[in-house]
């Protein structure tokens, strides 16, 4: 590998990093931002709209090409509209049930288990356990205070979001551009209209409309497409590591703007797993041997980790 790949290559991984922070900070702002108006319409109202909201604007902005796409990249696009979909359902139904930093830190297992699955690194078994510690001093199910459903819906989250890393990737190497996304949202807005719909249409008032839109700006729109574009310059391995900060990114948030104020114990139980997932790190730029780089510079991974049959 030439000096100038390997640096294009550095500089495709500290750009996409820098994408993907920005992603997390897009999301836990429109988390809190959710959870203020959750008395107005409540969690599955919060998805519903920001799913309807972003599959209205991809369609409107990007104006998908389907028929153009492969059978198997048009799949992939299906499947991550569906894992979309119940991320946010999951993990709306999650945070009007437990703190936002404790939802944050179990929705983190995915993309951990992400990063530890792809890393070649052998002692990468041992960051599962300190996340396991982590979850235990998060939860304390000694003590009962952590209501177990809103456990259950995060870890439900925590799988979503594992595999939406995996598709993420799949798409955004498979399709150029917001194609993609611009398929993958509308199935997303479906979904949730299946699940949702008839509980929030009934009640839908303009006013909601216009803070649902509010809403699906700050997540799915800007974070979603900022992933996709940071997933075509790093690892899944790297970008899961990555996304150890946002737990701690959550609990500072929740802190500040929702007046959250955690224990002791779940502080650290957070540190825990913010310190599995960087450990679990293996290196931040897409291998270029398996990646030969397209038209516009970009690498893309022959085997982006997941493939639909």
């Amino acid at each position: 590998m030439s000096t100038h790949t390997s640096a294009d290559a550095r500089a495709a991984a500290r750009s996409g990093a820098l994408m993907a922070l920005a992603s997390m900070f897009c999301v836990q702002l429109g988390v809190v931002a959710a959870f203020s108006v959750f008395d107005q319409i409540g969690p599955d109202g919060a998805a519903w709209l920001r799913l309807s909201w972003a599959g209205l604007i991809f369609l409107v902005l990007v104006r998908p090409r389907p028929r153009q796409l492969a059978r198997r990249d048009l799949l992939a696009c299906l499947a991550l509209g569906v894992v979309t979909a119940f991320i946010t359902i999951l993990f709306m139904y999650a945070v009007e049930r437990i703190p936002v930093g404790t939802a944050s830190a179990l929705e983190f297992l995915g993309p951990l288990g992400v990063a530890v699955l792809r890393s070649r690194n052998r002692r990468a078994a041992l960051w599962p356990v300190l996340a396991l510690i982590g979850v235990l001093m998060l939860t304390e199910p000694w003590r009962s205070t952590v209501d177990p459903i809103g456990v259950a819906y995060a870890l439900g989250a925590a799988a979503c979001w594992a595999m939406y890393i995996l598709l993420t990737q799949r798409v955004g190497d498979a399709v150029s551009g917001m194609q993609g996304l611009a398929i993958s949202m509308p199935v997303a807005a479906v979904v949730a209209t299946a699940v949702l719909g008839g509980s929030v249409i009934p009640d839908l008032t303009w006013q909601h409309a216009l803070i649902g839109l509010g809403l699906a700006i700050l997540l799915p729109v800007i974070p979603f497409a900022l992933e996709m574009m940071a997933l075509r310059r790093m690892t899944t391995a790297s970008f899961g590591t990555l996304m150890a900060l946002e737990p701690a990114m959550a609990l500072l948030l929740g802190l500040v703007i929702l007046s959250q104020q955690p224990g002791v114990l779940p502080v650290i139980g957070i540190l825990f797993v913010v310190a599995a997932g960087i450990g679990a790190e293996r290196t931040g730029a897409r291998d270029e041997d398996r990646a030969p780089p397209d038209p516009d510079g970009e690498h893309r991974d022959t085997d982006p980790g997941y493939v639909v049959p």
